[in-house]
């Protein structure tokens, strides 16, 4: 989903900004049930060194649950099996609610 039809919807069910590395994050939105990465005009995913930057994006929108979602990828590493999801999601408050 790109920016511009991002901008269409109002109510949005979950916005999950995605923690991939030090410092760069990745969006993507899940409405009706669907998850969307977020991309710029040109098809590439949007990211950011600032997860501020990504929930302004959000300012004005009515945005139901927004947290920070990072996934290892090294649970083999550490005698877990491979294949399983692992995911930790931390919920994120408003920082622009007034």
């Amino acid at each position: 989903m790109t920016l511009s039809e991002l901008a269409k919807i109002s109510t949005i069910e979950k916005v999950c900004i995605h923690s991939l590395e030090s410092n760069l994050y990745q969006l993507s939105i899940i409405t009706e049930g669907e998850e969307h990465y977020i991309t710029d005009q040109k098809g590439r995913f949007l990211t950011s060194h600032n997860k501020l930057d990504l929930q302004q994006i959000f300012d004005g929108k009515r945005v139901e649950k927004m947290v920070l979602r990072h996934q290892s990828a090294y649970d083999e590493m550490v005698g877990q099996p491979e294949g399983q999801t692992n995911v930790l999601e931390v919920p994120l408050g408003d920082p622009f609610k007034h």
